[in-house]
């Protein structure tokens, strides 16, 4: 059971979507975001695909290399902040998508956050969790993969202080498995694949050329 497009539709000004884009990829050793993907960055197409979704607000945090990377967003309807925190780690940056989400009207009612160099995440993906959450009526729909709990997930407001206090590197993960009993897993298989190294990238590419 889904919901129709037009119930699914009438809910989407009260999700939003974090788009968590501003470490420095220090093990890439050159900016994960503008590497190409699909005809275009990583950043720019993760964007896309949240926009394309039912998800609005659309919400990008930059941090490391903001000023090289924003003009591959400029132009798409996305609301940028710029974490000027970002070296003290992605609590940092959640933290400023929810600071920046608390103060936009109307009252949003949960979040999905994603990271920009997962490139299987699709608006297909993310209208899952949407979808999901509806139906079950959990607080929190988290991706599961690799054996593992993790992001794009989706929380409800009520968490959106708990997120907010994050410290240090601590990310999304921390709250999820901190909250277990209040957790919806939904299937992604290909949420095990992330962009951190060169080999990573270059595996990726003969993933889809081959």
């Amino acid at each position: 059971m889904v919901f129709d497009t037009e119930q699914r539709n009438n809910k989407k000004s009260t999700i939003a979507i974090m788009i968590l884009a501003a470490g420095a990829s220090t093990r890439m050793g050159t900016p994960k975001q503008l590497l190409l993907y699909q005809g275009r960055s990583f950043l720019q197409y993760i964007t896309e695909m949240a926009i394309a979704s039912v998800c609005q607000p659309v919400v990008v945090v930059l941090g490391a290399n903001a000023e090289q990377i924003y003009p591959q967003i400029q132009q798409l309807p996305v609301e940028v902040i710029q974490n000027q925190d970002w070296v003290c780690g992605m609590s940092t940056s959640i933290r400023s998508g929810i600071e920046l989400l608390n103060n936009l009207p109307p009252k949003i009612e949960a979040v999905v956050i994603t990271l920009c160099d997962q490139p299987f995440v699709s608006d297909k993906i993310i209208n899952q969790l949407v979808d999901t959450y509806y139906l079950v009526k959990k607080p929190i729909i988290a991706c599961e993969y690799g054996g593992t709990l993790g992001v794009p997930a989706i929380f409800s407001q009520t968490f959106f202080a708990e997120l907010a206090a994050l410290k240090g590197t601590s990310g999304a993960k921390k709250i999820i498995n901190n909250h277990l009993n209040e957790v919806f897993s939904m299937p992604f298989s290909l949420g095990n694949i992330d962009i951190d190294t060169p080999k990573d990238y270059q595996q990726l590419l003969s993933t889809i050329f081959h």
